[in-house]
């Protein structure tokens, strides 16, 4: 049953658009009516959808902005380009032809919002996303790092994919996502179709972080679902950072389903949220420690 959601009344939203180095990438901001957020830190989000679905009228995005700007930071949500869609089941045909767009679009679109959002105020942005939203995050980090004038304060990431290939999915993860979890569990096959369908034949770090130089990355909160076969990925990624000395809180939230965050009015919808808004309000981390727990 699809889930409905009503954004509070203390929040007022627009739709704008930048011009990108591909186009005009549209956007969506929601605020404080009462302007709380404007001394607070703003979040850039950035949905999921295994590159090639979502937009910003998917509860990953409307929800999860409007909820975090009813706790008083101000977020804009980016409609980034899509990879072309794609069959879980088969090997992806080339995208030449086929409508959509492959790396680096969807990457440069995050990128180029992000810096137009970061250069229109004076406060830290955060820069985030979820799932392929997370990865695309944490590549336009990996672009910006070098330039601490437009690098994003910290970054938030949830539920990512951030290797060409799925890590190594242990005992304890294994069991976690069998029975009735394994019905949408992401295999290693699907999540080879889902990367190569985006990546095209470009390979390196802006591609995929995982497994690269992560040093100097900006602090680092990573938010993981229990029964999902994508926390082999972050929590790799979440030892990669911690190896590069980057400030990492990770945390896995108990018995979540991949896309929690597409299921507002529910515990572990909010439970995610909780997670979004520490890190926005800079509480202390969990000292590059790749085990905690939430």
């Amino acid at each position: 049953m699809a889930r409905t959601f009503s954004v509070a009344e203390s929040v007022v939203t627009s739709d704008h658009a930048i011009e990108g180095r591909h186009g005009t990438v549209p956007l969506r901001r929601y605020r404080p009516a009462d302007g709380t957020g404007d001394a607070s830190a703003l979040l850039v989000w950035n949905h999921g959808g295994a590159f090639a679905w979502g937009g910003l009228e998917q509860l990953e995005a409307h929800a999860v902005a409007a909820s975090v700007a009813a706790a008083g930071h101000e977020v804009v949500s980016v409609d980034y380009r899509k990879s072309p869609t794609f069959s879980w089941f088969r090997t992806p045909r080339r995208p030449t032809g086929r409508p959509g767009h492959v790396f680096p679009v969807p990457m440069d679109d995050v990128t180029d919002a992000f810096l137009a959002v970061a250069g229109s105020t004076d406060r830290d942005v955060v820069l985030g996303g979820a799932s392929a939203g997370a990865c695309l995050a944490a590549a336009a980090a990996l672009r910006l790092r070098d330039d601490p004038g437009r690098r994003p304060s910290r970054l938030v990431l949830a539920y990512g994919t951030f290797h060409a290939s799925l890590p190594p999915i242990g005992a304890e993860l294994h069991e976690r996502t069998r029975g009735r979890h394994g019905i949408t569990r992401f295999r290693p096959p699907m999540v080879e179709r889902m990367n190569r369908n985006y990546a095209g034949s470009a390979e390196g770090s802006l591609v995929f972080p995982g497994g690269s130089d992560l040093r100097d990355l900006p602090p680092t909160t990573l938010i993981d679902a229990d029964r999902d076969t994508l926390r082999a990925s972050g929590a790799a990624f979440a030892a990669e950072l911690a190896a590069a000395e980057v400030e990492v809180e990770y945390s896995v939230v108990p018995d979540a389903p991949h896309g929690f965050l597409n299921r507002p009015g529910t515990a572990l919808f909010d439970r995610g949220i909780e997670h979004i808004l520490r890190a926005l309000r800079h509480h202390p981390t969990a000292a590059a420690d790749p085990t905690v727990q939430a």
